[in-house]
């Protein structure tokens, strides 16, 4: 029977909730070509999902938990973000 630690998929969860909102943060210094900025992200990112691999390839049900972590994280870092000046980026839907 596969049981759920609750330390382990709060783990999870806040371990691919930072993934996504880093992987935000990385995108937005490569689109803006940024160098460092976007390398720097991009060590955060790999260290960060690689804590939430390991912890749910020991039980899939830990996956919700990184699912519903990744969907927290790239909300709340497009909200937090804000609009670029200009207006929407090309290919962006109208909200």
């Amino acid at each position: 029977m596969l049981t759920v630690q609750p330390l382990t998929a709060a783990g999870v969860l806040l371990a691919t909730a930072a993934t996504d909102a880093v992987y935000v943060m990385f995108t937005s210094a490569v689109v803006a070509r940024k160098r460092v900025p976007a390398a720097t992200w991009s060590s955060v990112w790999y260290v960060l999902s690689s804590y939430a691999v390991i912890s749910y390839t020991e039980n899939w049900i830990y996956v919700a938990f990184a699912a519903i972590g990744s969907w927290i994280g790239a909300f709340l870092s497009i909200t937090f973000q804000g609009r670029p000046p200009g207006g929407s980026p090309v290919g962006a839907s109208p909200e």
